[in-house]
């Protein structure tokens, strides 16, 4: 009779063990979502190896209510938003597999308030987190994506994302900021990949660029000193130089969960953590000062935020409106000093002097570079043979670079960056030879006279210690000789007494 009571008691335990699974965060490893399987406000689903969940929050300062996709941390972020413009204001929301076969959030009302939007979906679709942080919905009866948040991002880059632009079909993969870390609805920037010429990674705020990372030299975009110290791998840009750029990143290590995020003041910063702890780490990718916003000191002007002030000509090159540079609007930039000697209207028995280079060292290189097939010992005679181009730089991974018009956004780094070579008239160049002589001459000068004062203090601290030496000699020779005295006399004392 026992025997029987416990196996009667057994399924009803079994039952409530499920049962507390089933509603509890603890136990779920839940990770999709179907038609007869959705998620109402507060559940959630967790992708298989526990880094990403999706499901309802609020943003900080705000009661609305978003789906999204968090870090599975205790402090979490959010790093992609569905229904960004078309927040709940209750917490009755649901996330389900339409009749058509969609992705849809619904309200109180059973409201689709935003939706996947597959023109041609199926009916048999399910909804998957991935580990990547990637949410998928498949057609169940073949496994094949029908649509993924990777292709509709929010703020943040993940790894093995794609951004990127397909000129052939008109279309580019961004990311877009937040208006307010309250408000995830889209705001004033925009980040991603620009195919023109050399692949580059900008910022927009609105149309207008707002920060660019410099051209791709194969691993890294070489205008961010960052990358050379982080990211010396993972990166990949597949560029079929014919307008289809994509970029992709991953890490090796499998134990960092990291992605780029795009925050709402239009600053890309990393985060990157080890799965097995909980703190993030930050470097900044830019803006991180005034001279990483795009075109801060104008044409022809070069940025240094270790300088005050921050903005100078390029060597040749004067301010276009002193009054403007001196009260410190640097936005007309400089203008060149002498014309060139293609730009001149010679006579036929006028001889000018060739054009020549000065080298910049360590900077951002300008925007609008145009890639040459010249080689390192060809670049700079190329470009002097071409009225038009008036500047070049030979980067290894990249090649020969070209400029013509305008030289805009150069930045000077503490190291890193490339040597870029300016075009100047050949009066430009005996100025500076006259500068480099007139320098030489007076670090000669100053060499000297350091040496000079250098030999004459060493002879007068010699001298110094000489008579010190004697000093302390004298000194001790007195105080010897007056301990030897009483000792003698001592001496002598006794020697009489024993007499």
């Amino acid at each position: 009779m026992a025997h029987s009571n416990n196996l009667k008691f057994i399924p009803f335990q079994a039952l409530v063990l499920i049962l507390i699974c089933f509603w509890s965060e603890f136990c779920t490893s839940r990770d999709t979502i179907t038609s007869t399987q959705s998620i109402k406000d507060p559940e959630i689903i967790v992708s298989v190896g526990k880094t990403f969940k999706l499901g309802f929050f609020s943003p900080v300062n705000t009661t609305n209510r978003y789906v999204g996709i968090l870090d599975n941390i205790p402090v979490t972020t959010a790093v992609w938003v569905a229904n960004r413009d078309k927040p709940l204001n209750d917490s009755s929301g649901i996330v389900t597999i339409s009749e058509g076969g969609n992705l849809v959030i619904l309200n109180g009302q059973k409201e689709v308030i935003w939706s996947s939007n597959v023109s041609n979906p199926v009916a048999n679709s399910s909804a998957q987190l991935l580990d990547t942080g990637n949410l998928v919905l498949r057609d169940n009866s073949s496994g094949r994506i029908i649509w993924e948040s990777f292709q509709h991002p929010s703020n943040s880059f993940l790894q093995m994302m794609r951004l990127g632009t397909d000129a052939k079909k008109g279309e580019m993969t961004l990311l877009t900021s937040w208006k307010s870390p309250s408000d995830p609805s889209i705001g004033s920037f925009s980040a991603g990949v620009d195919p023109l010429s050399i692949p580059q990674f900008f910022v927009w705020n609105g149309s207008h660029p707002y920060w660019r990372s410099g051209p791709w030299n194969g691993q890294v975009f070489i205008g961010v000193p960052v990358m050379y110290k982080l990211y010396s791998n993972g990166f990949n840009l597949v560029d079929d130089k014919k307008g289809t750029v994509d970029l992709t990143f991953s890490y090796a290590n499998e134990s960092i969960v990291s992605y780029i995020f795009l925050n709402n003041e239009g600053t890309l910063q990393e985060k990157y953590r080890f799965v097995a702890k909980e703190d993030w780490t930050v470097p900044w990718w830019g803006p991180e000062n005034e001279c990483d916003v795009y075109g801060k000191c104008g044409p022809f002007g070069s940025c240094n935020s270790l300088d005050s002030p921050i903005c100078t000509c390029l060597n040749g090159f004067e301010p276009k409106h002193m009054e403007e540079w001196s009260r410190g609007n640097w936005s007309s930039g400089c203008i060149r000093k002498t014309p060139l000697q293609c730009e001149r209207n010679n006579t036929i028995n006028e001889k000018v002097k060739e054009d020549g280079f000065l080298k910049l060292e360590r900077v951002k290189v300008p925007d609008f570079e145009v890639w040459s097939p010249g080689l390192h010992d060809s670049c700079g005679s190329l470009c002097l043979n071409n009225c038009s181009c008036i500047a070049y730089s030979f980067y290894i991974g990249i090649g020969c670079m070209q400029w013509s018009g305008n030289l805009i956004d150069i930045q000077k780094f503490p190291d890193g960056g490339a040597d870029v070579y300016i075009r100047v008239a050949y009066s430009e160049l005996d100025e500076e030879k006259n500068m480099k002589t007139v320098l030489a001459i007076a670090i000669s000068i100053g060499s000297i006279t350091i040496a000079i004062c250098a030999y004459y203090s060493w002879r007068w601290m010699a001298k110094q210690r000489g008579s010190m030496f004697k000093r302390v000699s004298s000194e001790v020779h007195t105080k010897v000789h007056c301990r030897q005295k009483p000792l003698l006399i001592s001496f002598n004392i006794r020697k009489e007494a024993e007499k």
